[in-house]
């Protein structure tokens, strides 16, 4: 729990009224923001903190053509930002921001974010499956060395020096964005030759001066000693280049449930996945878990969108003081 603290000097009872919420939604997919339409919809002040519209499984999708009352070939991008617009018409924050750690013990519940504090009397975790297991060669050996996953955190330390970007997603565009005003120049390495991100971000950062993009290249390793002095990547169809770099900026994807901002303090199946109930709670009393991180979820839109409504009617009724659904799901 100690990043828990070094965050945030001040303690939960400090957080500001602004930033009190009845429930906060981790993860603004299906999962989450439907879980944020029902909240919203049931006058719970509802926040969902999100790292970008295309950071999500869904979101990366290009068409999808079986959700329901959705006729023909929608993109994932277009149906999340559909939810989410819906769930902001009943009152439903949206924050695009990283959450760095969690103290879900007690009644109140402290979230932390690159940029601020919140408070919650429940919590529904939607973070889904996209982290990664297996790391480059020198990623961990450098890790608070010049390697990091947050630029928010760290670019003012590479004030006037040139760093690496890697990833090819909204939070990896706007991360590589936000370093531009610290430093000299920015290498954007995405794993792809085209992004994944929103069309807005993609021109912002083809357009900017600072930034150097690496198109259809793939990490292969991150070099150094005691600090990062370059990365080595392969370009498609290309010899393999070594670029000089201070900083090392990786958002890449995988298939792992997100669970890392937790620091254990939920119990995980033997593959990395949240363990919760028939009505999604997790084993602290109100936490919830939906979606791709859990274990035993159908991978599909429609079924993480239905999680996170019986999760968030549950938390309603528990925060009320009604234990149980009126429908008993098991019968």
């Amino acid at each position: 729990m100690e990043l828990k603290f070094a965050l945030e000097a001040q303690d939960r009872q400090d957080v500001g009224g602004d930033r009190r919420y009845d429930v906060v939604v981790i993860g603004g997919g299906p999962a989450g923001a439907t879980a944020a339409l029902y909240a919203a919809r049931a006058n719970l002040r509802t926040l969902v903190i999100d790292k970008g519209l295309t950071t999500g499984a869904l979101g990366l999708t290009s068409k999808i053509a079986n959700y329901p009352g959705i006729p023909g070939e929608i993109s994932g991008a277009e149906l999340v930002a559909r939810m989410r617009r819906q769930a902001e018409s009943f009152g439903a924050t949206f924050v695009q921001a990283k959450v760095q750690a969690v103290d879900l013990e007690g009644e109140v519940k402290t979230i932390y974010t690159n940029e601020a504090t919140y408070a919650a009397r429940a919590v529904i975790i939607a973070t889904g499956a996209m982290g990664r297991g297996q790391r480059v060669l020198g990623e961990d050996r450098l890790l608070g060395r010049g390697v990091s996953y947050c630029a928010t955190c760290d670019a003012a330390f590479f004030q006037g020096q040139e760093v690496a970007v890697v990833g090819n997603d909204d939070e990896a565009v706007e991360e590589a964005l936000f370093l531009t005003k610290f430093a000299r120049r920015v290498h954007f390495v995405s794993p792809t030759p085209d992004l994944k991100a929103t069309p807005h971000l993609r021109e912002a950062l083809a357009q900017h001066p600072a930034v150097v993009l690496h198109a259809g290249a793939a990490l292969r390793e991150v070099l150094g000693r005691d600090r990062v002095e370059a990365i080595r990547i392969a370009p498609r169809g290309q010899p393999e280049q070594v670029v000089p770099v201070n900083g090392a900026f990786i958002y890449l994807q995988g298939n792992k449930p997100i669970t890392d901002f937790l620091q254990g303090q939920l119990p995980t199946s033997e593959t990395g996945c949240l363990i919760v109930d028939r009505e999604f709670r997790t084993a602290l009393p109100g936490v919830f878990a939906v979606g791709d991180v859990l274990c035993n979820h159908v991978k599909q839109a429609v079924v993480a969108a239905a999680e996170g409504a019986v999760a968030a009617m549950v938390a309603e009724k528990e925060l009320h003081g009604r234990r149980q659904l009126a429908v008993d799901w098991a019968k």
